[in-house]
């Protein structure tokens, strides 16, 4: 059958059907805020790809946790999806659970930035506000050198990331949070708690 490219609703609902934990639904609105941000940055002319791989990136992982960015594949062949899509969703977990390599600066963004939102939400926990709208870059960086500080999220791959991507690593932050400030409400980190376990344990 032809490959079908989904709209942003099938998408959400695709990721629901798989996926019941609120934390793993408000990363996922995180990932698709920044992915959609980095795509209008980069200029590209498919914002609404990028938005919508952001969003189901972590399609297997509630439900397979030990195949995360391999049983994806056999879902998303199954609904006829893009092959670039899925390509670009197994990327993001290079290295850990997945031999898919970052090559396009969509793979490479979202890559660089999904274990960067669980930092910078964290950051923002530790706020007397617990928002996200008045946490600033130089923030975040002080809390970045804390290893002890979000232990479970892998500075090295957001730094090796930035590099691959040709960014300063405060650029990288401060356009992550740009993206993240954007849906503060929804997810979570505009007056409110959240951190999913799966960020705690730095499982990506």
């Amino acid at each position: 059958m032809a490959e079908i490219k989904p709209d942003r609703a099938q998408a959400l609902a695709l990721f629901k059907e798989y996926n019941q934990n609120e934390s793993l639904l408000k990363h996922a609105l995180a990932l698709e805020a920044v992915m959609l941000h980095f795509a209008a940055l980069f200029n590209d002319a498919e914002p609404e790809k990028w938005g919508i791989i952001g969003l189901v990136h972590d399609l297997d992982y509630e439900k397979y946790p030990k195949h995360h960015c391999q049983k994806v594949k056999e879902i998303l062949e199954a609904k006829n999806w893009p092959s670039d899509y899925i390509r670009a969703i197994q990327s993001h977990g290079w290295g850990l659970c997945s031999q898919v390599e970052p090559v396009t600066p969509l793979e490479k963004v979202l890559y660089t930035i999904d274990e960067l939102t669980g930092l910078i939400a964290a950051a923002a926990l530790i706020r007397p506000s617990k928002s996200i709208l008045d946490l600033e870059v130089k923030s975040i960086k002080k809390r970045w050198k804390e290893k002890s500080f979000a232990a479970g999220v892998n500075r090295e791959i957001i730094e090796a990331g930035a590099r691959d991507l040709g960014m300063e690593l405060d650029q990288v932050i401060a356009e992550t949070l740009k993206g993240m400030q954007q849906v503060a409400e929804s997810i979570g980190v505009k007056r409110k708690h959240w951190m999913s376990k799966k960020m705690v344990a730095g499982v990506y």
